[in-house]
């Protein structure tokens, strides 16, 4: 797996590097194409706290964790836990014949505006691509949201796919 590192308001050192090189590289076992996949790590200052936010973007599906600690070395621990826990708890849904070919190659890329109340904090484009219920129940858990909006492929309608308090899911149809 390749890295992009980038520090917010801190220096990214080598011994930085090689500690994410060495935790989140252990998760090449989980892709066919280690070489070709892209992690981005963005490693932040929140108050005394240090942010490791880590996004993994393949052509279909994307894994994205954060997490934060007082020390980075931690935080960084925690966050390839997590991730590692995202891929095992999907592990079914990702190796069921329809998903095979969309967990492949990853790429990353986000950026996070400064926080406001009342105005528009992120703006995101997200690429129409058609896929199945089932498909967009599994990305939704891969980047961990709550929510998620897609194109379904046999309607070809907008949905949006969202956790419901009672721990199942619901769905909106735009028509």
């Amino acid at each position: 797996m390749k890295f992009n590192v980038r520090g917010k308001k801190l220096d990214v050192t080598e011994a930085i590097k090689s500690y994410i090189n060495e935790k989140i590289g252990r998760l090449d076992k989980y892709f066919e194409n280690p070489n070709d996949i892209v992690a981005t790590v963005l490693i932040k200052l929140r108050g005394n706290l240090q942010v490791v936010e880590v996004t993994i973007n393949a052509s279909k599906f994307i894994l994205r964790a954060e997490e934060s600690n007082k020390d980075l070395y931690a935080s960084i621990d925690k966050v390839s836990d997590k991730l590692e826990r995202q891929i095992r708890k999907n592990k079914t849904r990702m190796s069921k014949k329809i998903n095979k070919n969309y967990i492949r190659d990853f790429i990353l890329d986000f950026d996070e505006p400064e926080e406001n109340d009342d105005v528009i904090v992120k703006r995101k484009v997200v690429e129409d691509k058609p896929m199945t219920e089932e498909e967009a129940i599994l990305q939704m858990e891969l980047i961990g949201h709550e929510f998620f909006a897609y194109r379904n492929s046999d309607t070809n309608n907008i949905n949006i796919l969202y956790k419901r308090k009672d721990k199942g899911y619901g769905l909106l149809e735009i028509k």
